[in-house]
């Protein structure tokens, strides 16, 4: 039986998240000094963790996040499937008023399980579903990786952990997280279960 540890975390702060500008798969914005702060603490708090594999998204913004285990020689995979949800036309637009009342709209939307209803030229929460479990499936195939290090954004992350955790899709928001935070899932060979949540005490 293949059991698992996941160190599932979100990037560091971008400039872009400080601004308020939308950032979604189709912006590939870097992590700012802040963000290389938050990097360096998380890698001071868990660099004794002896990981078999670190994967990332395409994103640059992940992969600026965990450079220093990638520097140890831990082995490290790019998975597309990890990227942000496409926010469509919104991208790379800052939250004006307007912009902010259509994103509660389709949070509310989702809330309600309309999780097939679609950002404006962007994707819907199903449509992540179905590019992340080919890489689901891909990451629990590996029984010799017995410890996992997963960086990537937070509305994906909030739909990664419905699908690990076998909740409804339209639960998701129900998954807070910070740049840099932390969550901790033991794998036990048939389900997962959350050991940190939305964790950033190594911020501190």
């Amino acid at each position: 039986m293949i059991s698992k540890k996941i160190y599932l975390i979100r990037h560091g702060q971008t400039d872009l998240n400080l601004q308020g500008i939308v950032q979604g798969s189709g912006v590939d914005s870097s992590i700012n000094a802040k963000g290389m702060e938050q990097s360096v603490q998380f890698f001071n708090a868990f660099k004794h963790i002896n990981f078999d594999k670190v994967y990332t998204s395409a994103l640059k913004r992940t992969k600026e996040t965990v450079e220093e285990f990638i520097k140890l020689g831990i082995p490290h995979e790019v998975l597309p499937g990890l990227n942000e949800i496409s926010w469509g036309n919104k991208e790379g637009q800052r939250i004006t008023p307007e912009e902010d009342e259509y994103y509660h709209y389709m949070l509310k939307e989702w809330e309600k399980g309309n999780t097939s209803l679609r950002i404006e030229e962007g994707e819907s929460p199903e449509d992540v579903v179905k590019r992340m479990s080919p890489v689901v499936d891909h990451i629990f195939s590996k029984p010799s990786e017995n410890t996992i290090l997963i960086c990537m954004h937070g509305r994906a992350m909030r739909i990664l952990l419905t699908m690990l955790l076998n909740y409804p899709l339209k639960s998701m928001d129900m998954f807070e997280h910070n740049n840099l935070c932390l969550y901790l899932l033991n794998y036990t060979g048939s389900m997962c279960r959350v050991e940190r949540y939305n964790d950033t005490k190594h911020l501190s």
